[in-house]
């Protein structure tokens, strides 16, 4: 490598070895410091029955939030897909508008929306269809919700995107030989979606996996992810040694998930390339 070249590279590398490995290594070392075994801190950590019910709580909402914004994203990409641009410019911004509130703004009109004396509980009881508020606040139910909202414009443009690839000769001619609106959708459409479908899913469940001012503002203490935990073990408990074992672990479950997810990924756009 020439030396002007590696003049040019080294402001880079140098950013990057102060504002992101030693940040990291800084978050490991104190993991593996002490007179115990190395990996003592870790066991340790997962034999905790509340500690492996944090971590499940955490994977189930990464992955029901995944789902429902993949569910209500598809179709709404599908439409705007089909607008005129025009209209798919505007639509397009007021999917994205959401996302220029902040994050504490939206999740505390959550807050006064699923409250006991809130929009929803008030609605209810004024139909009589309910005698008591539900408890729909500090639930795992608010914090899918909450989530949901936050990622939904990410995977709508993830997806609109992939819609715009679509190769829609295709889809007319397997209407014209007699297929069906729904079949045309999931035979010929969704294949070719595959690609966006996954690099919008990696984006919102690593999003929801590792969010900290949805769970905290909507589920509370007693709805405690591993983003919370890690903020209650530093910041609460001052146990430093503790958050940073939450931080590896989920660290680690963030690169293994988008790494199977990225493998996946490779996978369908070999095949649709074919």
């Amino acid at each position: 490598m020439k030396r002007s070249t590696v003049l040019l590279l080294s402001p880079g590398l140098l950013l990057i070895i102060v504002l992101l490995i030693l940040p990291i290594l800084q978050m490991f070392l104190p993991t593996f410091t002490g007179d115990q075994f190395f990996l003592e801190k870790y066991l340790s950590f997962f034999h905790s029955t509340g500690n492996m019910q944090v971590i499940a709580r955490t994977l189930i909402i990464a992955v029901v939030t995944t789902l429902v914004t993949l569910s209500l994203g598809l179709p709404t990409a599908y439409w705007i897909s089909r607008l005129g641009e025009k209209w798919k410019k505007v639509v397009s911004i007021i999917v994205l508008f959401p996302i220029l509130t902040n994050a504490v703004v939206r999740n505390f009109a959550w807050i006064t929306i699923l409250g006991k004396n809130g929009v929803i509980n008030n609605f209810l009881m004024q139909l009589h269809i309910i005698d008591k508020p539900l408890t729909l606040l500090y639930t795992n139910f608010s914090i899918v919700v909450g989530s949901v909202y936050l990622f939904l414009p990410i995977m709508i443009t993830s997806l609109v995107s992939s819609f715009g690839q679509l190769n829609f000769e295709v889809e007319e001619a397997a209407s014209v030989i007699g297929a069906r609106p729904m079949v045309v959708f999931f035979k010929v459409i969704l294949p070719q979606l595959s690609v966006g479908m996954l690099t919008g899913s990696i984006l919102v469940f690593v999003g929801s996996l590792t969010a900290y001012t949805t769970p905290q503002l909507l589920g509370g203490n007693k709805n405690m992810v591993l983003a919370t935990l890690l903020q209650q073990q530093s910041i609460t408990l001052g146990d430093w040694t503790s958050a940073s074992v939450v931080a590896v672990v989920l660290t680690v479950i963030a690169i293994l998930v988008m790494t199977i997810m990225n493998y996946g990924t490779k996978l369908l756009d070999r095949r649709n390339t074919k």
